[in-house]
């Protein structure tokens, strides 16, 4: 509870919807509400028992914003745990602080069947109209250590055993790790030591036995059968902290807090201790809430003291769907009522104020019908002279589409002009810089062509005789190093022509 809230409520409701108990705390003092009803000074919070939800650690990766992580989570749940998708199940989450890796972090998720909020809670809305908070179970010892009745950091387990449901919870350096229904409630464990014992009795004497004598009961057919049944239920536990372990990378449990929705249950620690190897140690605390004498169930009283705490100091989990309900001007019954209450007072001040209007808007059109005169006057003038640039306009774009186009036709012709002045090969001029080369080094020109493809690429062929090959190869070496800016060379072979004695070849020189 904020700071705010602590000032406006008066009192806190904790409800059990399982049982169907209240108490409700005012300063200090809890006290049993037989008649419970619903007031809009007190604070009420409730609790989901652990098999009213589904709790499991979903990693996500740590690039996803925060805005995001909903919606991932939520994704990965139904696919992990394979849900139906027809369903819109209630998702909520508390950030796994110490589990986080590199590239992810880690997230208990909580999840609830609707219908589950639906049906456990039908007779707590009809007591108390509303519920502010709903807390998984295991989230309500978080508490514990913000009030520092648990002032250490080691790795402590709780078990604790109510009438329909029993749990196992795991909380290290004062986070929450995990938690895990017990197939062993109270109601679980009567069935079964009636099993055990081969006869049936009474629940409520069960229970008093075990309240009032516990495992060292007068009965020696009781005692061994009670023997039997908490040797099947720290089994059924030592397999759930082997599993925990390993799944959860935790070294060792220090301490373990046992206890029951009854009280103490005689030599119940001892047992355990003796059976699971570890101190044990009875979930019994002294929260400092006066009771007056009475016992009050555990969960009750954590209930009062998660409610006693800031926002930032409780885990943000509430599955609460059925909330206060909001203030009178918010409620579209309020809504309605100061709508009316609106009208009517609209409706007593109309005349006066249509005739102050009427009167007021009268003057105003007298203002804007002569400032429309003088405006119109403006707007014609400016219109006539707008009218006549644009036919000015209009003529000069004429004139300069005619100059443009005369312009791009002399334009066009002077560079047709000047490709064949400065661009076009002078074939004449040419041969007889290659005629020059040949001579030089003593090749004759048997042929020549010259040739233009539809790339525009221009190629002279040469086709040389020479009585030495070195002749022609030293001709092709001296225009490669000389003209290699100007031409591409190409000399496919020399062949040698036995009836004249000489070589032959084909040089191709292509114009760059």
């Amino acid at each position: 509870m904020s700071k705010s809230q602590q000032q406006t409520y008066s009192a806190i409701v904790s409800a059990n919807p399982y049982k169907g108990d209240y108490y409700v705390g005012t300063f200090n003092t809890l006290s049993l509400s037989t008649s419970p009803s619903f007031s809009k000074e007190q604070y009420s919070v409730s609790f989901l028992n652990t098999k009213g939800f589904i709790s499991t650690l979903i990693g996500i990766s740590k690039n996803i914003p925060d805005d995001d992580v909903y919606d991932a989570l939520e994704n990965k749940v139904y696919e992990e745990l394979a849900l139906d998708m027809a369903i819109e199940y209630q998702i909520r989450y508390v950030e796994a602080i110490h589990r986080g890796t590199e590239g992810d972090r880690f997230f208990h998720v909580f999840v609830v069947d609707p219908l589950t909020l639906e049906q456990d809670y039908t007779k707590v809305i009809d007591e108390i109209k509303y519920i502010d908070q709903i807390v998984p179970i295991p989230l309500l010892l978080k508490s514990l250590y913000v009030k520092e009745i648990i002032d250490s950091s080691d790795v402590h387990c709780f078990i604790y055993f109510q009438e329909n449901d029993a749990f196992f919870c795991i909380y290290n350096e004062q986070e929450f790790i995990y938690a895990k229904s017990l197939k062993f409630s109270l109601l679980q464990m009567h069935e079964r030591f009636c099993e055990l014992l081969g006869e049936q009795i009474d629940f409520n004497t069960f229970g008093t036995m075990l309240a009032k004598e516990g495992l060292n009961t007068s009965n020696s057919d009781y005692q061994r059968n009670l023997i039997k049944l908490f040797g099947e239920i720290f089994l059924h536990i030592s397999d759930i902290m082997a599993y925990a372990k390993r799944a959860y990378e935790i070294n060792r449990f220090d301490e373990i807090f046992i206890g029951t929705s009854l009280g103490s249950v005689l030599g119940l620690d001892e047992y355990a201790q003796t059976y699971l190897g570890l101190k044990t140690i009875p979930f019994d605390f002294d929260y400092g809430f006066n009771t007056e004498g009475f016992r009050v169930d555990q969960i009750h009283q954590l209930m009062h003291l998660y409610g006693r705490l800031e926002a930032e100091e409780r885990y943000d989990c509430n599955f609460t769907v059925f909330h206060r309900p909001p203030p009178f001007a918010k409620r579209e019954s309020g809504k309605l009522i100061l709508i009316a209450a609106a009208s009517l007072a609209g409706a007593l001040l109309y005349p006066g104020v249509y005739w102050g209007l009427s009167y007021i808007e009268e003057f105003h059109h007298a203002v804007l019908t002569k400032e429309y005169e003088q405006v119109h006057i403006e707007k014609m003038t400016r219109e006539a002279t707008v009218n006549l640039k644009l036919a000015n306009k209009n003529a000069a774009q004429t004139l300069l589409d005619e100059q443009q186009s005369a312009y791009k036709q002399k334009k066009d012709t002077l560079v047709k002009v000047h490709e064949k002045k400065v661009d076009y090969p002078m074939k004449a001029k040419i041969m007889a810089d290659f005629t020059r080369s040949f001579n030089q080094y003593r090749v004759q020109l048997k042929t020549i062509t010259y040739s233009e493809d539809l790339n525009n690429t221009k190629t002279f062929a040469f086709g040389l005789t020479s009585s030495k090959t070195q002749d022609i190869t030293a001709l092709l070496k001296h225009l490669t190093d000389l003209k290699r800016d100007q031409y591409d060379f190409n000399l496919e072979m020399i062949a040698y022509d036995t009836n004249s004695s000489s070589y032959l070849s084909e040089l191709k020189a292509v114009i760059k």
